[in-house]
């Protein structure tokens, strides 16, 4: 007696949203953090409550950013059912495993914490520099920093995509770890009495190198648990340098310096 025919379910496709994409409404949230994809940011509308979305965020360690439904509506036309998300351009890595790989290659720590840099362009131009001198890991905070969007990768000249990047929820926790794993956090302020370019100024050593905001530079938290404080000397009438260009000369004077101390 012939057997009957059992047709097998298709796989369901998993869904998988472009780099950079915005992603909106429930269900196409839900779908993107189930996937294997990154967000880059999850704004949700403020009184909004979904445990779903609010459970999967916590476990992809996705920072919600609760906004009026006005940003929202500016974000999109259509409807967000409040929410919307960006797919990361980057696959963030972990702290840890970065720190263990760069002890176990034998090299000296060089990494720089970003704090509440929000320039998209600014953040690409630090990027493509911290690529150029040998920068390990770029950390963020997961709230209050710039999208890696196209214009980021842009501005990097693709620098991003060899480089490792760090999405931290807290910079004062990843302070305190760096600290225990042997690595002095130097903080770039103008409120320092240091000069970078003093003999006593060493950037030899494993470093974390700090740079603030656009608008009011790093925060006082971060400022008080920070091991060295530094500052760039400055000539002319302008009081700041942009936070891109200040993070270039802090860098490649920790260059300059570790290629004596390598001559020697």
């Amino acid at each position: 007696m012939p057997q009957p025919f059992n047709r097998q379910p298709r796989p369901r496709p998993q869904f998988r949203p472009q780099p950079d994409e915005m992603v909106f409404g429930i269900q196409s949230v839900i779908e993107t953090l189930r996937s294997d994809q990154q967000i880059d940011k999850l704004y949700m509308e403020k009184g909004l409550s979904h445990p779903e979305i609010q459970n999967l965020a916590f476990q992809n360690r996705v920072t919600i950013q609760r906004v009026p439904v006005e940003k929202l509506d500016r974000l999109t036309r259509k409807n967000h059912q409040g929410v919307v998300c960006l797919v990361a351009q980057v696959q963030y890595v972990k702290l840890s495993n970065v720190v263990a790989d760069v002890y176990e290659r034998g090299e000296t720590p060089f990494f720089l914490l970003l704090d509440r840099i929000t320039d998209v362009r600014n953040f690409g131009a630090i990027a493509r520099t911290a690529e150029c001198t040998g920068i390990q890991c770029i950390v963020i905070p997961g709230r209050g920093a710039a999208a890696i969007n196209s214009d980021a990768m842009k501005t990097s000249s693709g620098a991003l995509n060899h480089i490792s990047v760090c999405r931290e929820p807290d910079l004062t926790e990843t302070v305190k770890y760096l600290q225990e794993s042997g690595i002095t956090v130097v903080a770039c302020t103008e409120k320092s009495n240091r000069d970078l370019y003093e003999r006593s100024t060493d950037l030899t050593g494993p470093i974390a190198v700090i740079m603030g905001s656009e608008e009011d530079g790093i925060s006082p938290e971060l400022l008080r648990m920070a091991d060295n404080h530094v500052k760039i000397p400055l000539l002319g009438s302008v009081g700041s340098l942009n936070v891109s260009v200040a993070t270039g000369v802090v860098l490649y004077e920790a260059v300059r310096q570790r290629s004596i101390k390598v001559d020697k």
